[in-house]
């Protein structure tokens, strides 16, 4: 497999090794969920979306992940299966109940509680199974806990020793991450090159400070990793491949903003889906903002019809 920044890998699978479960969402917008809403169940998991708005796009993707075996697992195995998802690689534990997580959805930052259980349950991943991607995934929620943990950083040293690319969304929150300042794990994840995918929003936290954008380009630009996103919200996006210099493309505009939950999920998607097939850089980007896009405007998943 050939490893520079934008050589043709087309036809090759993205392995998304992460967090299914299921998103209990306020169907209404509200400040924070101290206020009382109604709650609609969803199929959630940044990991498991970013599959999903992979397979929308038409990329070959698969999932591994864990779910207990009770009827909310069962009931997330059949919404992968609807959208043409394979569930080979879906562990089903009887020990654990199926992970969710509680949304209070706004136009800003929603606002989330996390219960989880089996998602932190992910099972080694077969070196066959790796042999067969051209692009492994995770994210810092998956990452946060063990045995998923050891599991998936065992996954993604020995894909990179394959010359495999390897992808990072670190979505970073303290709530997920508890006493652990996830600083060890995110130095041996940088370390292994990966595409960094981050938002102010995630570094803010990560680093425990506000942020102006410039500090946190500056911050960025002291790690050496094949790409870097750092996603902005409606100030768009700022972007660079390894030894370049930045470069910035605004936000698009939309129609109506129905919710921005899950459009970090969407832009790294339109993102992989375009470096899969060997696209340049700002190519990437631009499909990842079309498809953030589109995230926005849409009460619904994207993958549904």
């Amino acid at each position: 497999m050939k490893t520079g920044l934008t050589d043709n890998i087309s036809g090759e699978k993205v392995l998304v090794v992460g967090e299914l479960l299921a998103d209990i969402i306020s169907e209404k917008d509200i400040a924070s969920l101290q206020f009382p809403s109604s709650f609609m169940i969803n199929q959630g998991g940044s990991s498991a979306n970013l599959c999903a708005n992979l397979k929308w796009q038409g990329i070959d993707a698969a999932l591994v992940a864990t779910v207990g075996n009770d009827n909310l697992g069962a009931f997330l195995i059949n919404e992968l299966k609807t959208v043409g998802l394979s569930d080979n690689y879906i562990s089903r534990s009887a020990n654990r109940q199926t992970s969710i997580v509680l949304v209070g959805k706004n136009v800003d930052t929603p606002d989330f509680i996390p219960y989880r259980c089996a998602d932190m349950a992910i099972k080694r991943v077969e070196d066959a199974v790796l042999q067969s991607c051209g692009i492994i995934h995770t994210t810092a929620f998956a990452l946060s806990k063990e045995p998923a943990r050891g599991n998936i950083l065992n996954a993604f040293t020995k894909a990179a020793q394959l010359g495999k690319f390897l992808s990072i969304d670190w979505n970073f929150a303290p709530s997920i991450w508890h006493e652990d300042d996830g600083k060890a794990v995110f130095k041996q994840i940088c370390r292994l090159n990966p595409l960094l995918k981050i938002s102010v929003d995630d570094l803010e936290r990560f680093l425990g400070e506000h942020l102006s954008i410039e500090a946190c380009i500056q911050w960025l630009d002291k790690l050496n990793v094949k790409a870097i996103c750092l996603t902005c919200g409606k100030d768009g996006v700022w972007f660079k491949g390894q030894d370049q210099s930045w470069s910035y493309k605004p936000a698009l505009e939309v129609a109506s903003v129905v919710g921005v939950t899950g459009a970090g999920d969407a832009f790294w998607s339109g993102f992989l889906a375009h470096f899969i097939k060997g696209k340049p850089l700002e190519a990437c980007v631009d499909n990842a903002l079309e498809v953030a896009r589109c995230k926005i405007e849409k009460p619904y998943p994207l993958y549904k019809k």
